[in-house]
């Protein structure tokens, strides 16, 4: 026996049969509101990830201070060809 070919049905059926997606659902005043609420919350994580990032460098900058004033840590990284500086 052979088997039967079905036949997928045609794109202008599965467009009419779209089911009603939430944004089709909100009313256009809400839908606003989140928008905003969703940029004012981005916005936020970027202030906070600038200012994380500015403490960071203010942090490294600081321990860089601490160790150019720290005798132990020059002596052990400066190179040790004392000619170039003749």
């Amino acid at each position: 026996m052979a088997k039967k070919r079905r036949q997928p049905p045609s794109p202008s059926a599965a467009s009419q049969d779209k089911p009603a997606t939430l944004k089709d659902l909100l009313s256009p005043d809400v839908l606003s509101k989140l928008k905003a609420q969703a940029d004012e919350l981005s916005m936020a994580e970027e202030k906070r990830l600038e200012e994380q990032r500015r403490q960071d460098e203010e942090a490294r900058k600081a321990e860089q201070k601490r160790l150019e004033n720290d005798f132990e840590y020059l002596l052990n990284n400066s190179s040790t060809d004392w000619r170039k500086h003749k």
